[in-house]
């Protein structure tokens, strides 16, 4: 097994070099290896390199625009964060909402194992979902200040004020061991059906993970696919194989889903604060052009035209 060594700001200076990128400012360089780290920045190299095979950095690449693409993702995974959050807090409003009307406002009564899906087959996932629930207000309930005021004062916790201790991946859960009926009120508030708002939980609910840990997005690629949506049609996205090539498992699905989730306006500022990025992107890079990015991050040209669809 090949064994990793320390190297200096120095000899990381060097390795880029020997990959063949232009390194204009050493000490600008170095300082940005130290503050942002090799591994992340070098992360971004891929669309600069020449080919699969071939492993150097596409003559003419400066540091600047690797950095550059670097900033990108970080504003983008920045904004992304912002309005998956927005998503997340509707969502568990509604979702409280409709529960909380139906059964009960305190957790003896809306947790009751048989307000959720009575399919033979999900019994031991609805006991393991509602016992995690269970365990939240057990270890948590009292380090937050809205959750320690309801058991302190009332000695029960309201759903609306238990979705805060709940994540993202936990109201994922929690909706997938609903009734139909109740999954349908949901889904109805969005103009979707159930399986597919399912789907677009889950999967923004892994996209909100990458944004808080940092991860490269711009690129990312999920397993499930979105369904086919009026958006891929109306915007002629192209197709391969009767599939569409942009927004089914890329980073264009979630504007499509954030298309159907967020309001009008809180989208329309989506698009236009990823649109800036773009542009500032396109302006600091030149050894590649902006298509390709795009492409990467199954983009189509006219992508920004789904802020007028209604």
């Amino acid at each position: 097994m090949k064994k990793k060594v320390f190297k200096t700001l120095e000899e990381q200076v060097e390795i880029l070099r020997g990959k063949g990128l232009t390194i204009n400012n050493v000490e600008r360089t170095e300082e940005l290896l130290l503050r942002e780290n090799y591994f992340f920045i070098n992360g971004y190299r891929h669309i600069f390199l020449k080919s699969n095979n071939d492993k150097t950095f596409i003559k003419g690449t400066t540091f600047e625009e690797l950095y550059a693409l670097f900033q990108f993702d970080r504003n983008f995974r920045n904004i992304l964060f912002k309005n998956l959050l927005i998503v997340e807090n509707n969502l568990k409003s509604i979702l409280s909402y409709r529960l909380s009307r139906k059964y009960g406002i305190k957790e003896k009564d809306y947790l009751k194992p048989s307000n959720f899906s009575q399919d033979i087959k999900k019994v031991r996932q609805v006991n393991d979902v509602l016992n995690k629930i269970k365990r939240q207000i057990k270890l948590n309930g009292r380090q937050h200040s809205a959750t320690l005021h309801y058991l302190s004062n009332y000695g029960y916790v309201p759903l609306w004020i238990l979705v805060k201790l709940l994540s993202f991946g936990m109201i994922n859960e929690l909706y997938s061991i609903l009734k139909p009926d109740d999954k349908l009120s949901i889904s109805e508030y969005y103009d979707l059906d159930v399986e597919t708002l399912g789907i677009y939980i889950g999967l923004l609910s892994n996209y909100r993970n990458l944004c808080a840990h940092e991860d490269i997005v711009y690129d990312h690629r999920t397993q499930k696919e979105i369904p086919d949506t009026r958006y891929h049609r109306e915007l002629d996205i192209p197709m391969m194989n009767d599939e569409y090539i942009y927004g089914k498992n890329d980073i264009f699905a979630v504007v499509i889903m954030l298309k159907a989730m967020l309001n009008e306006s809180d989208f329309t500022d989506f698009v236009n604060e990823i649109s800036y990025e773009l542009s500032l992107l396109d302006g600091r890079v030149s050894v590649i052009p902006q298509t390709k990015i795009l492409d990467m991050m199954g983009f189509p040209v006219n992508w920004e035209e789904i802020s007028k669809l209604r």
